[in-house]
C-alpha cells in the first residue's frame, strides 16, 4: 500500500484544478475539479443533482426539455397549418 492511498487528503491534492478565472484578480480559482469536469462545483460543474421533477429545485416543469420539445413542434405545426390556408386563400 502506498502512502498516497493511506491518506485521503494527499490524492485530494493531487486533483486536477478548477480552469476557472477571477473576475477581479484574473487568478485560477485553485480549488479541485469535479471529477469529469474542468470547473469545481462552485463553478458550474453539475456534481451529481438528478434531472427534473427528482430535483429539489423543481417546480412546474414548464422549461423543461420535454415541454419546449412540445412547444417548438406545436409551433412547428401551426406555422404549417398558416401557410398550407394562405397558400389555399391565393387560389
Amino acid at each position: 500500500m502506498k502512502k498516497s492511498d493511506a491518506n485521503p487528503m494527499q490524492r485530494a491534492h493531487e486533483a486536477p484544478r478548477c480552469t476557472a478565472k477571477s473576475k477581479r484578480t484574473g487568478l485560477p480559482c485553485k480549488s479541485p475539479a469535479v471529477r469529469g469536469w474542468k470547473v469545481c462545483r462552485m463553478h458550474g460543474a453539475l456534481g451529481g443533482a438528478r434531472f427534473g421533477a427528482y430535483n429539489a429545485n423543481w417546480r412546474h416543469g414548464g422549461r423543461s426539455a420535454e415541454a419546449v420539445a412540445i412547444r417548438l413542434l406545436s409551433n412547428a405545426i401551426a406555422r404549417e397549418a398558416n401557410s398550407f390556408v394562405a397558400a389555399t386563400d391565393d387560389d
